[in-house]
């Protein structure tokens, strides 16, 4: 001991640690997802993600697209963090592709925010099929990730 200083109290992590078995699946799984899509070979395969200020009330939203093959990329401003804010930008961007939405948006992968809850009626309206990443697990949609 230098200086008359005492020694750190060692604290054992006494918590015990508990498995989230009712985790809410909001629709297909990745694991369900072609391999083509995996090879990058095709156009229309797009990851999906919000983008967050500094976290604040009226701070800025961004949603983001960015395609597999192309890396093409888009960014939306959105009003806040919620699912009803993501379908309405998904509802512009069909009335905007019209007629071309099926050819250009072939699926579509995202995280399993709540924001994403509602992304899934995609299905219902047109043939973009929506697959959610794994919990915790970012690599899963790497290409939107980086950018």
């Amino acid at each position: 001991i230098k200086n008359g200083d005492l020694p750190e109290k060692v604290k054992r992590n006494t918590k015990t640690r508990r498995a989230r078995v009712n985790k809410r699946i909001l629709g297909r799984s990745i694991d369900e997802r072609s391999p083509r899509v995996e090879s990058r070979k095709d156009f229309g395969h797009w990851e999906c993600d919000l983008v967050l200020g500094h976290k604040t009330k009226d701070d800025d939203v961004l949603l983001t697209l960015c395609e597999r093959k192309t890396r093409q990329f888009f960014m939306i401003k959105i009003e806040d963090k919620t699912s009803v804010s993501v379908m309405k930008a998904f509802d512009k961007l069909r009335e905007y592709y019209g007629s071309k939405w099926n050819q250009i948006f072939k699926s579509i992968t995202t995280d399993n925010g709540s924001e994403f809850a509602d992304l899934s009626d995609l299905e219902q309206v047109s043939k973009t099929l929506v697959y959610y990443a794994h919990p915790y697990t970012s690599c899963d949609k790497g290409s939107v990730e980086r950018h």
